[in-house]
């Protein structure tokens, strides 16, 4: 399937085929999405054949405006009123009770609700249009890199898709922040762009961060939006060894995405600097994996971002797309010779497994 110009003749269109049960892919500020009439069970299932997604893995449904909520859900408590005062349109995505009349399809057999207002312009025109709430999760086949151009959703999904809105690159880049209020403290069950400090600061309290939620949220997996190069995630020090090391040199196909390193040798095939603002690394991070991907090499390195608060949805989506390149925890002035050994015996098993 060809994407579409979303001009309002497309998006009429987008609307009419969502009245009909059928999908389609549409842009939104985070990612491009893969929608179905979220108040159709049957449609709905038509998102996880898509997919090849497993039917117990809640949906976000993406919504109008904050007074949609009443239609979505129940017992909605003031922190999420605060939230949707402060953050929608954006990349928040709330969970709460959900309403009776919702399918149990939408939520994976939850009682509750993932809830969203897109900040972009084709998204919202659609759902106006529809008039209902969209059902979209990532538009690509489970599990595998996100798309954030039309153009990926049509190589991800081909013809599974009835139709692909086409409206332009994603700018944010990452799948959004989720916050579950259901009940008691609010949780953060998936980071993203937008900082935790920044949420508690509106809601006043702490957010806490549950190591085994009771309430699945879409992305907790361990692997997601992997390529299927052998991807390794490395921290400069090892990029150096690696760089310095001759064991591999012209051996096989190589590609970094380096952060602070710069990367002066013919040692790696692909190069590519990654931004230094973690919004624009994050809104760059999946069209680079992709495209690196396409690039027929034996492994990809991506380096290792800064570590801190406002890197953490980065940083988890760079943990779920990667194998960590590490040994057991040592010092840096421990990086000694069996270090060394490690990582090329790792970069070796990768390669000719």
């Amino acid at each position: 399937m060809k994407p579409v110009t979303a001009d309002q003749a497309a998006i009429n269109q987008a609307a009419e085929l969502l009245r009909q049960g059928r999908l389609v892919a549409l842009p939104t500020e985070t990612v491009y999405g893969l929608g179905a009439d979220a108040k159709n069970p049957e449609a709905v299932k038509r998102i996880f054949a898509a997919k090849g997604r497993p039917a117990d893995h809640p949906l976000i449904v993406h919504i109008p405006d904050k007074a949609a909520l009443t239609d979505w859900a129940i017992e909605i408590p003031d922190v999420a009123w605060k939230l949707a005062e402060r953050f929608w349109p954006g990349p928040l995505t709330i969970v709460l009770k959900k309403h009776p009349d919702v399918p149990m399809e939408v939520t994976g057999g939850q009682n509750t609700i993932a809830l969203r207002v897109p900040a972009h312009p084709v998204a919202l025109n659609l759902l106006n249009a529809f008039g209902g709430g969209i059902a979209a999760p990532s538009a690509n086949r489970f599990c595998r890199i996100s798309p954030t151009q039309a153009s990926h959703v049509e190589e991800e999904l081909g013809d599974k898709v009835d139709m692909i809105l086409d409206g332009g690159a994603c700018q944010v880049g990452l799948e959004s922040t989720i916050v579950d209020v259901s009940s008691g403290q609010p949780k953060l069950l998936r980071p993203g762009q937008m900082c935790k400090l920044e949420i508690e600061e509106v809601l006043q309290m702490e957010l806490s961060s549950p190591q085994n939620p009771m309430i699945r949220a879409p992305g907790m997996m361990e692997v997601h939006y992997a390529p299927t190069t052998e991807t390794f995630l490395c921290t400069s020090a090892q990029v150096q060894i690696i760089l310095q090391g001759d064991a591999f040199q012209h051996q096989h196909k190589m590609g970094i995405l380096s952060y602070v390193t710069e990367i002066n040798s013919d040692l790696f095939e692909q190069v590519f600097q990654m931004p230094a603002e973690v919004t624009d690394y994050g809104q760059l991070l999946y069209s680079k994996l992709r495209e690196f991907d396409h690039a027929e090499l034996d492994l990809i390195v991506v380096e290792q971002p800064p570590q801190t608060e406002e890197w953490v949805g980065v940083n988890d989506r760079l943990l779920k797309a990667t194998k960590p390149l590490m040994s057991p925890k040592r010092e840096s002035s421990l990086l000694n010779d069996i270090f060394i050994c490690d990582i090329l015996i790792q970069l070796f098993m990768a390669i000719f497994r």
